[in-house]
């Protein structure tokens, strides 16, 4: 039986804070979150997590932040398209890439060992549940933003007055597109590393 929705905000690498929120599911209640920065300290929470078959959980896709060089820095950036003419726009330094591989091979062996486990992707899931600023992405403002609508759309009366990490932040819009998973009120946008990747309906 699922009890409970596990969100976990993956940085781009060890540098940059993951968060991870686990919410039940039954009193809607934030029961755990925490701060990661390594792959280790990723592993050592779900070698822990007591709840494994009896949770869902949604991991975000970290952006890959390889440092490109000359005009595939600029062709990269996330707002071009990535064009299908290949002969035109080669794929040099693998800049269409845009997601980093860090952590597929954890989450896929927990797959195969029976975890209900799906990623997403930070900044649509916040658009598609109404979390989304207009303020610089990841700034103090938009911080602030998140927190208070978490607080007070979403019901997360736990959270404190003081900021809180971006991280964990994150990690709850996870947790509340899980519990909508559990739901059944998520569909699938794409695959990657053979795991899908789901938004709110």
């Amino acid at each position: 039986m699922i009890t409970h929705a596990v969100g976990l905000s993956l940085g781009a690498s060890s540098s940059i804070e993951s968060g991870v929120a686990v919410v039940e599911i039954a009193t809607h209640k934030l029961i755990h979150i925490d701060k990661l920065f390594s792959m280790s300290d990723v592993q050592l929470f779900f070698d822990n997590y007591v709840s494994l078959k009896n949770s869902v959980f949604c991991i975000s896709l970290p952006w890959d932040n390889t440092m490109l060089e000359g005009k595939w820095r600029v062709l990269s950036k996330q707002y071009q398209l990535i064009h299908n003419d290949e002969d035109m726009f080669l794929n040099r330094d693998n800049w269409m890439q845009r997601f980093s591989t860090r952590g597929c091979e954890l989450f896929s062996k927990l797959a195969e060992d029976g975890a209900d486990i799906s990623r997403f992707e930070v900044y649509l899931s916040r658009q598609k549940l109404n979390l989304y600023s207009n303020y610089k992405e990841r700034s103090s403002a938009d911080c602030k933003f998140l927190q208070s609508a978490l607080k007070y759309e979403y019901n997360f009366d736990e959270l404190p007055a003081n900021m809180m990490p971006m991280g964990e932040l994150e990690a709850i819009v996870g947790a509340i597109l899980a519990e909508k998973k559990y739901k059944n009120q998520t569909n699938k946008i794409f695959d990657f590393k053979g795991l899908e990747v789901i938004n709110s309906i």
